[in-house]
C-alpha cells in the first residue's frame, strides 16, 4: 500500500534530474547561501577547516549533477569544474538517507552505496565530520521534512508519520 511519503518520493523523483538544466550560477547562490545559513556555527567553530585549500566533489549518479566544494575565508564555496582531491559518489536516494540519519553512514559506504574516491582519510574526515553534524542545525520543519522523506525512501511500504 503507498503513503504519502512513497506518492512525493515517486512525484518528485521523476523531476529531480530536471535540476540539472538549472544554470550552474543559480545552484551556486542557493546552495552557498544554503549552507552559509545552516552551517554557520560548525564554519564558526572550524569544522569545516578540512577542506581549507582542498575540494570535494559531490556526485549524485542517477540525477547527473555534481558539485564541487570547498572552503576559503569567506566560507564554504561552489565550483562546477575544479580538481578534487576526493569524490563522494552515490544516488539521491542515498544522500537522502544519509541526510535525514536513516541510514549509517558507514553501512552507506560499506555496502559501495556511497563511494568514496581520491584521498579516502579526506573523504573519512568528511564523512565523519556530515555525522557529527546537529539536527538542530536546521530549520525544524526543514528537519521534519528530510526526516520523513528519508524514513519513506527507507521503508517504502511502511507509512511514516506526516512531516507537519
Amino acid at each position: 500500500m503507498l503513503n504519502i511519503g512513497n506518492l512525493v518520493l515517486r512525484a518528485g523523483g521523476p523531476l529531480l534530474p530536471l535540476g540539472r538544466h538549472v544554470p550552474f550560477m543559480l545552484q551556486k547562490l542557493v546552495i552557498e547561501k544554503a549552507m552559509a545559513r545552516l552551517f554557520a556555527e560548525p564554519l564558526q567553530d572550524g569544522e569545516f577547516d578540512v577542506l581549507q585549500g582542498r575540494w570535494l566533489r559531490i556526485e549524485v549518479s542517477d540525477l547527473g549533477m555534481a558539485w564541487s566544494l570547498t572552503r576559503d575565508a569567506l566560507g564554504l564555496r561552489l565550483a562546477k569544474d575544479s580538481p578534487v582531491d576526493v569524490c563522494i559518489r552515490g544516488n539521491w536516494k542515498e544522500f537522502l538517507l544519509l541526510a535525514s540519519r536513516q541510514e549509517d553512514p558507514d553501512t552507506l559506504f560499506f555496502r559501495r552505496r556511497l563511494v568514496i574516491e581520491g584521498d579516502t582519510d579526506l573523504g573519512l574526515a568528511i564523512k565523519n565530520l556530515v555525522d557529527s553534524l546537529d539536527s538542530d542545525l536546521m530549520p525544524p520543519r526543514l528537519w521534519q521534512l528530510i526526516s520523513w522523506l528519508g524514513a519513506a525512501a527507507k521503508e517504502p511500504h511502511r507509512a511514516p508519520a506526516h512531516p507537519v
